[in-house]
């Protein structure tokens, strides 16, 4: 019985889905190193590959029932080390488009956000992500692959798409902007869970 018990442990943390987590870890080192060398071509497909697995891996945990309490920690700490690393390394590229306050913005959000669930689930209180929580994470995605891929074209001094650029400002103030109001979102949320 304890035998079984052992065998069980393993492969119920070391799940599919828990692999897939710690593999979009390893890409977003990856990614890190690329993005320091400048290759954004291969910096963006990285970076595609990763978020990628980020919806497969809570799809599949979700559909097989996989969820367990190292996922429910370690997805979220990945998809905030891979979202806020990046656009503070676009924030190092001028041509980006995505400036040192809206990283500011990026990490800061995440922080306060982390803090406050890490103390209302502490007392109990159900802060689960929201839609519009969801939403700024795939808004995010979209800014920095727009912009990694807006960088490979002008690192390569190759004229890029005619609407790439526009899109690249799009999706980056607006990953700023959902950014902030999912922020206040959870503020608001979390100043109403709040005991007096």
């Amino acid at each position: 019985m304890s035998v079984t018990t052992k065998q069980q442990v393993p492969a119920a943390v070391f799940n599919i889905p828990n692999q897939l987590t710690a593999l979009r870890l390893a890409l977003s080192i990856v990614l890190f190193v690329l993005m320091s060398f400048k290759l954004y071509l291969i910096s963006t497909v990285v970076f595609v590959v990763a978020a990628s697995t980020d919806w497969l891996d809570g799809y599949l945990a979700r559909k097989w029932n996989l969820v367990t309490v190292l996922g429910r920690i370690l997805d979220p700490f990945v998809d905030k080390i891979i979202v806020c690393g990046t656009f503070i390394f676009l924030a190092a590229e001028q041509e980006s488009q995505v400036k040192a306050w809206m990283a500011v913005v990026v990490v800061g959000r995440e922080l306060l956000i982390t803090a406050l669930r890490s103390f209302l689930e502490q007392q109990g209180a159900d802060f689960s992500a929201t839609m519009s929580g969801k939403l700024k994470m795939v808004l995010q995605c979209l800014a920095a692959t727009a912009s990694l891929a807006y960088l490979s074209y002008v690192t390569r001094q190759q004229t890029p798409p005619g609407w790439l650029f526009p899109a690249v400002i799009a999706t980056v103030w607006g990953a700023v902007a959902l950014t902030v109001y999912s922020g206040v979102a959870y503020v608001v949320a979390a100043a109403r869970l709040i005991k007096p």
